[in-house]
């Protein structure tokens, strides 16, 4: 399956949904969004990543910031905070660039190595997307996270694709209906910039058509 551009949906949502499909459906769907503390900081360090389109050589490795890439197959676009380009006779050629190259994608994130996949998942769907736009095949890249300061290497393998392309596929058709599913409460949501436009804990127990007919009722 090939999808239009005009389709695309934003690959950065697949961490999102991963995390708590209502909170993707509020956010890329309905276009609801609130910062916290935990949002700016993540955004902070990808502006210090982000410098688009720049490219900066040292030694044997390329490093580009602010890549845009796509998949067709999978429907989605975004952005890697970096790819590094190394050296490798196995590699791909570049345009304005002699020699051949292996690919390397690397995604910023706030906090530490969490022991869910969600910010893994995000890291291989960059992957998939260069892999199609490069013609090429990436075995592992690394997420670094602001607290502890390092890398995380992650490999892409066989059953993290799968979940990659069976989420975004879930969450076209999700899209598509324009639905967004009902919360599933737990711990994350306290940490969520989204919770007082969720209200994860009054969604539990009522359902969001009873919520708005009783604040109507009551305003009557």
């Amino acid at each position: 399956m090939s999808y239009n551009e005009d389709d695309y949906l934003q690959l950065s949502g697949i961490q999102h949904f991963l995390f708590c499909r209502r909170q993707w459906a509020l956010i890329h769907i309905e276009n609801q969004w609130k910062e916290n503390f935990l949002t700016t900081e993540g955004n902070i360090l990808h502006e210090k990543a982000h410098n688009e389109g720049s490219t900066e050589s040292r030694g044997s490795t390329l490093i580009m910031r602010g890549l845009r890439v796509s998949s067709s197959s999978l429907g989605i676009s975004g952005q890697c905070d970096v790819v590094e380009f190394h050296r490798d006779e196995k590699g791909i050629q570049l345009s304005d660039h002699e020699g051949t190259w292996s690919v390397y994608p690397i995604e910023y994130k706030h906090g530490s190595p969490k022991p869910e996949r969600y910010d893994e998942a995000q890291l291989c769907a960059e992957a998939m997307c260069l892999e199609e736009m490069l013609r090429t095949e990436i075995s592992c890249g690394a997420l670094f996270y602001g607290e502890v300061r390092r890398r995380t290497e992650v490999v892409f393998s066989k059953s993290l694709r799968e979940s990659v392309a069976a989420a975004v596929k879930e969450m076209h058709e999700y899209y598509s209906r324009g639905y967004t599913p009902k919360s599933k409460t737990g711990s994350w949501c306290k940490s969520c910039s989204l919770k007082e436009v969720c209200i994860p804990t009054l969604m539990r127990r009522r359902s969001v058509e009873e919520y708005v007919k009783g604040a109507l009722c009551e305003n009557s």
